[in-house]
């Protein structure tokens, strides 16, 4: 059984006992969250779409941010070069039940 969330702007596929990496979320460590925002549930061969009242709960383990992305932008004949790096910040959140 799994379920596809939205959360930041960004679709996942859980399922229960998975830990997953999402977009940065108030709370601290071993606070509850509770994604209502259900878009698809497949259990088997039966596929329920939309999921109107399904929700998946789950626990923040951690925040962290993730590995560096270097930015390279330049222009040829101009000798303009410039390098940047971003990390995106995160939160490690593990699914406990779709109910």
């Amino acid at each position: 059984m799994y379920a596809v969330i939205e959360t930041g702007g960004k679709q996942y596929r859980v399922t229960p006992g998975e830990t997953v990496e999402i977009e940065t979320l108030p709370g601290d460590a071993g606070a509850e969250v509770e994604f209502d925002r259900v878009l698809a549930v497949v259990d088997g061969d039966h596929v329920t779409t939309p999921a109107p009242g399904v929700k998946v709960r789950g626990a923040i383990t951690a925040h962290g941010r993730g590995e560096k992305t270097l930015v390279f932008k330049f222009k040829r004949k101009k000798q303009y070069k410039r390098t940047i790096g971003h990390r995106q910040n995160f939160t490690r959140v593990e699914i406990k039940e779709i109910a």
